[in-house]
Order: structure tokens, then sequence, then C-alpha cells
């Protein structure tokens, strides 16, 4: 896999985009600059992975669209050496951003053929957050508490798991509905107050449940 001078620039412009869209924090910037996005899609596809757009990736999944990947990260407000749980690893795209943030990511995946794929993937490319096949609503308790936690996919409801798993003074950041999410951040102030922001609506897939059909 080569990632070229036409690549990086390609990336450079694709920052400018999601810049003029109103990302400013210059680290979450940074991190989608350095990433190969192209790695992650099909060689076929490579004039798409430096437009802003979602693109398919296999499973009934996408990768998401860098701004989008961009805003959540963003609403993290991440420290680095931070602990994060990231639901729905997908291409790991969004794993990457985070690592190269500086945090230490675990992330969960409910798709086995997904996850199985991802897991060798990620490493070849040099990236290495701890990957979990399971069903993300569940979370990952055996490693919680998390200082904060990213849903990568549509969910009907903030999963409580989700919310006992989050340290106090953590921030999770999930798209909540069905069709179409509304962006919220949930902040855990104590064990019991949280604050509830809205941040706009968007599209996600949606995030599955259980793991009945092992695919």
């Amino acid at each position: 896999m080569i990632d070229s001078y036409k690549h990086k620039g390609l990336r450079k412009q694709l920052i400018a985009v999601i810049k003029e869209k109103g990302i400013k924090d210059e680290n979450v910037l940074a991190a989608i600059e350095k990433i190969p996005r192209h790695f992650f899609l099909d060689s076929s596809f490579i004039e798409f992975a430096y437009q802003d757009k979602a693109f398919p990736i296999g499973n009934g999944q996408t990768i998401s669209q860098p701004y989008t990947v961009a805003f959540q990260t963003e609403l993290l407000q991440l420290k680095k050496g931070e602990k994060v749980l990231e639901v729905g690893t997908g291409s790991g795209y969004q794993a990457c951003v985070l690592l190269e943030m500086g945090v230490k990511v675990f992330t969960i995946e409910r798709q086995k053929s997904l996850y199985q794929k991802t897991k060798i993937f990620l490493p070849g490319i040099g990236y290495n957050p701890r990957m979990f096949y399971g069903d993300g609503y569940a979370g990952l308790p055996a490693y919680a508490p998390f200082d904060k936690i990213i849903v990568t996919a549509g969910a009907p409801f903030i999963p409580e798991a989700l919310i006992q798993q989050l340290k106090p003074g953590g921030i999770m950041v999930v798209p909540v509905g069905d069709d179409i999410q509304t962006m919220i951040t949930l902040t855990k102030v104590t064990e019991t107050k949280l604050v509830q922001q809205e941040h706009g609506s968007f599209r996600f897939v949606p995030l599955l449940e259980d793991k009945a059909d092992g695919k």
C-alpha cells in the first residue's frame, strides 16, 4: 500500500473542507491529515477516499464521512493517555483517529467477519487498538471504567450499560434515533448526575444488538 504525495495533497484538501464546516480542534485535524484513508477502501474506489462522504465497506456498514468522524472526535474533548471505548469498530478508521490523538483505545465490533478483517488489517498499517468481538450495547465491563465512550452507529436509545461504564467526569458521544439520529453528548458529572446536550442531526447505520447470527 502506497501513501503518495498525491494522497497527502488530497488529505490537505480534505482538511480544508472539514475546517470550513466548523472543525476547530487542531489535534483532530492533524490526526485525520495523517491517516491514509485510501487504505480503508477497495483500490478501485481510491478516488472517493478523500471526498467528505461516507462509503460502503460491506456487511451493510460504512466508513464514516470524515467530517462526522472529526465532529464526534472533537466532542469527546480528548486528553492524551485517556482510556476510550469505541462501540462499532467498523473499518477501524475512527479507532485510528483516536490512537493518533494519543489515547488508549478499546473497540468492540458486533459483526464477526468485519471484526476478523479489521483485526488483521489495522496492525498491518501500524495501528494497534485493543479489539473485541461482542455486543456493543453491553460495552466492555471487564475493562471499565472509561474516560470517554464513542458510539459510531445509530442507537435507538443510550444503553444503560455504557452509562455505567463511564467514569464520573467522563463524556459519551452517541447518535440517538432510528432513521435520522441526533448527536448527543452525555457528561457524567457524578455517579448520579448526567448532563445531556444535543449537537444536530446525522445519519448512521444502525447499532446492531446481540450476536445471534455470528456474522
